[in-house]
């Protein structure tokens, strides 16, 4: 992509410059990448209006049949264009390009046909009930369109999670307005041209481009044709759209932050526990919502521990996102490389021995102007550290010991986030006794990230409210009335 490219808006089915510019920097060595096109409060009302006006067109008109056969050629869409979409995801985000190829692009496939699959093969229920009079009741449930959804998505994995939302929403019947963070704004953009080159009639998806307060993202929770809005991203920003939405009472889906927690028993298979904790740490620079930022390991395998998640930390490799064999590539942002570069410090401060990393590498090349970070290790804090307390976002955990499982339990579970858990253990009897008291939304035993889109997904306290996955997706996209008749 050149530097003089702009990326439009996608408005009513029309591709549109919007009314300012805004750059967007690669995180691999700092150039720009293309500018961006800024909508106006007047364009992002434009766009919630034009999705209003489409419900009631053709696409309101159209069967469950018809509407999952276009969101099949979504997904050919997409896949006739796999390489440019890698290509849009490594630009923006700097992730490794097998990443991209293996997860990102191949997930978002696999969220359009298999939303369409399950919308079409839904069923609804129904029940009889007996009346006093000798007559029955018959009853069934119908869903029906939530009406126009409010997709905010966010950068660390931009395509797969705005896929998550829009193969449901579309699915249901909905029309959508789409708000890609102002750090990815590409693969959205290219996906504009996917729905616009299978046929999507105009106004049912529409793309507009901006920041949060002040821009495109508060201009969207405000419009009035919005029936529900769904987020990924921080929790403070779940909160500040929660009360821009309270007074016309719309439908929120929130997946928020984590600080997530690993616990390591003493019986683990130990060295795919090691691994295992390695990549649900550093994972995506450690840019998941999921990654385990708290490691628990029994205090008999502790130090044994820590030697070899330091060895394999050390020995992954950060680079440039086509190398062969990067492990890393850079945090998404000058910005965030910030953020986490002070956790860093604070760390420090808290009194934390660094067991690696903790610093900013240097290559002598290109990549000394991008937002790189070394994997860091610590331990030594306390459970009341902020360091333990807050999402970094980051390739980092802190590792502490412990001894009887209801302490680990104890200690898992203080916290004020509440989205996912990975246990490793060869005693499944005590994997199911403790699952079932993780205050989280997922618990992942002798495994980390594995994922069926047909079960449900989301958190609890600060990382969210709602879940999606499966029948959870048909159900939040869906207005469900009962239809009851007297036979």
């Amino acid at each position: 992509m050149s530097s003089t490219a702009l990326l439009p808006l996608y408005i009513n089915g029309k591709f549109v410059e919007g009314t300012a510019r805004f750059d967007n920097i690669s995180p691999v060595n700092g150039q720009l990448i293309c500018q961006v096109s800024e909508a106006s409060a007047e364009q992002v009302a434009a766009a919630a209006q034009a999705a209003e006006a489409a419900l009631h067109g053709e696409w309101g008109r159209l069967s469950q049949p018809a509407r999952s056969a276009l969101l099949h050629k979504v997904a050919d869409g997409i896949e006739a264009r796999f390489e440019e979409f890698v290509a849009a995801e490594v630009a923006d985000t700097g992730r490794p390009v097998h990443l991209a190829r293996t997860l990102d692009v191949p997930r978002a496939i696999a969220n359009f046909r298999t939303f369409a699959d399950l919308a079409a093969t839904a069923v609804s229920e129904s029940c009889e009930t007996p009346q006093a009079d000798g007559g029955v009741l018959f009853n069934y449930t119908v869903r029906k369109p939530l009406g126009v959804v409010a997709v905010i998505s966010p950068w660390n994995l931009p395509l797969l999670l705005l896929t998550w939302k829009l193969g449901p929403a579309l699915a249901m019947g909905n029309t959508v307005v789409c708000k890609p963070s102002e750090e990815t704004p590409s693969s959205a953009t290219l996906l504009a041209r996917v729905m616009d080159e299978v046929g999507i009639p105009p106004g049912v998806f529409n793309l507009v481009h901006g920041f949060g307060p002040g821009s495109a993202g508060e201009y969207l929770t405000r419009q009035p044709q919005i029936s529900a809005v769904s987020f990924t991203g921080e929790s403070r920003t779940g909160s500040a759209i929660m009360k821009a939405v309270a007074d016309g009472v719309k439908e929120v889906s929130f997946e928020l932050g984590g600080k997530n927690a690993a616990v390591v028993f003493a019986d683990a298979d130990f060295d795919a526990a090691v691994a295992g904790v390695a990549r649900s740490s550093f994972f995506n620079t450690g840019q998941v919502c999921l990654c385990s930022e708290r490691v628990y390991v029994e205090r008999p395998i502790f130090d044994r521990f820590v030697a070899a998640l330091k060895q394999r930390a050390e020995a992954l490799q950060i680079g440039y996102p086509q190398e062969e064999n990067v492990d890393l590539g850079p945090l998404v942002s000058h910005k965030h490389r910030e953020k986490v570069l002070s956790y860093f410090a604070l760390a420090r401060e808290e009194g934390a021995r660094v067991v690696t990393g903790g610093e900013v590498p240097h290559f002598g090349d290109a990549r000394d102007q991008g937002a790189y970070v070394r994997p860091t290790i610590w331990t030594g804090l306390s459970d009341n550290a902020r360091c333990v307390r807050e999402e970094v976002f980051g390739p980092v955990c802190h590792i502490a010991p412990f001894d009887h499982e209801d302490e680990v339990l104890q200690r898992v579970n203080d916290s004020p986030y509440g989205l996912a858990c990975a246990l490793w253990t060869t005693r499944l009897d005590r994997a199911h006794r403790l699952a079932r008291r993780i205050h989280t939304g997922i618990v992942w035993v002798n495994t980390w990230y594995a994922r069926d889109l047909r079960t449900p997904f989301g958190g609890s306290k600060l990382s969210g409210m709602g879940r999606e996955g499966g029948r959870y997706s048909l159900d939040f996209y869906s207005d469900i009335s009962n239809v009851c008749i007297k036979l």
